[in-house]
This record gives structure tokens, sequence and C-alpha cells, in this order.
């Protein structure tokens, strides 16, 4: 059900200024207009949905349909090094994915190389490599 406080439903009913590079039966993929980097993409789904895991199966496979899809139109047409996706719906609440082309040292790319430091140093950190806190975690996260 579309909301008329959510920019994204008003761009779905056409009363918001948008830029269209793709769409399906369930989502829309338009340029974001604060880009990171050219091509940066936001794969939105049509029903309005805080996050990506309050959509239903069917929904989810449109919505990373069309991402791939258009991932893969920026990965031939701009040639990055990659496709940064990241699931979002925190500042405009409404589900959606980011698609960053990714060039070598370009803030996603120093970004990930950050991460990446981060995630090898702190001793707790290091504490959920561990066979022992692997398996509990699986446990956690496993089908009943």
């Amino acid at each position: 059900m579309a909301r008329k406080d959510c920019v994204f439903c008003r761009m779905m009913q056409g009363k918001a200024k948008h830029y269209l590079v793709g769409e399906n039966e369930h989502a829309i993929a338009i340029l974001d207009i604060n880009p990171f980097t050219q091509g940066h993409t936001l794969i939105i789904p049509r029903r309005h949905a805080h996050f990506w895991n309050d959509l239903t199966v069917e929904e989810l496979s449109g919505l990373f349909a069309l991402a791939k899809e258009v991932a893969d139109r920026l990965q031939a047409r701009l040639k990055p090094d990659f496709v940064a996706l990241f699931a979002r719906g925190r500042r405009v609440a409404h589900a959606h994915i980011f698609l960053v082309p990714t060039f070598k040292d370009d803030p996603q790319d120093q970004f990930f190389n950050a991460m990446g430091s981060f995630q090898e140093a702190p001793p707790r950190l290091m504490k959920l490599r561990t066979p022992e806190a692997l398996e509990a975690t699986a446990k956690k996260l496993s089908v009943p």
C-alpha cells in the first residue's frame, strides 16, 4: 500500500521526479539524486515495506532480479571494478537496494578496505572466528 508521506511511493505514482533506468513487475530502478559515483542506482520495491526482509519471497525475487540486471548493465557500460550492493530502508523508510559502481581507491573502495582492517583487528571480533563461536552462531541461525 502506497504512503502519501513516502517519496518512493510518490515516485511509483508518478508524483515525484525520478530518473528511471529499469523496472519489472515488483520493482523500479532509479538513479540516486545524491550519487556516491556515476551510476549509483536505487532498486525500490513497488510495494511499500520498511525493510527488505518485510517483502515476500516473490517480491524479493523481482527486486534482486532487477538489481542483477542493472548491475550487469552498470558493469558493462561504466566498467567499474565491481558493483557494491547495500540493502537500505533507514533514511527513507521504504526498502531499497543501493547499487554503487566502485573503483579502486574511491570512497566505497576505501570504506571496504577500512572495514576489512576493522574485521581483522579487534579481539572481540577475533573471538567470532573460532570454530566454537561459528558453530554456536550457525546453531542460532539454522532452521529449527
